[in-house]
């Protein structure tokens, strides 16, 4: 999956590749992200920063701050034990549930979870699955 970064990520490469060309050859900073938009595979620099302006923000999350939601389609509410925003636009967290969470639904068999570590985009849904298409942490981020 290719994610764009940021805005503000895009223009500090566009000033990065200025001061590495000026040496060489004057270059306008519109055209540089103009250039930046095409190694994008976008059109344009006003195709790409209107696709990146109708993108949600991305969220924020903290250590020690209390999320919502489902795993494995079972509703929990946990604390972040640890947070990572990587390069891609995806979060790797570290979840405790508040409750333990069965995560077998055969009734002679458990199996508890307390603790989920999970990789979830800006929307708050992992990439992985369950086998009926649901995946398998979603979060409340409203």
């Amino acid at each position: 999956m290719n994610t764009l970064p940021s805005l503000e990520t895009l223009k500090t490469q566009a000033r990065a590749l200025r001061n590495a060309l000026e040496v060489t050859a004057p270059i306008s900073f519109s055209q540089l992200l103009e250039l930046i938009a095409k190694q994008n595979s976008y059109r344009d620099w006003n195709t790409l920063f209107a696709t990146l302006g109708n993108r949600p923000p991305a969220p924020k999350f903290s250590i020690g701050v209390f999320v919502t939601g489902a795993y494995l389609v079972h509703p929990f509410r946990a604390r972040i034990r640890g947070v990572r925003e990587r390069a891609d636009g995806w979060f790797a967290l570290d979840l405790k549930f508040d409750a333990p969470i069965d995560v077998v639904k055969f009734e002679a068999f458990s199996n508890f979870r307390s603790y989920v570590n999970c990789n979830v985009h800006r929307l708050g849904r992992t990439f992985e699955k369950t086998s009926d298409g649901q995946p398998h942490v979603v979060l409340n981020l409203s």
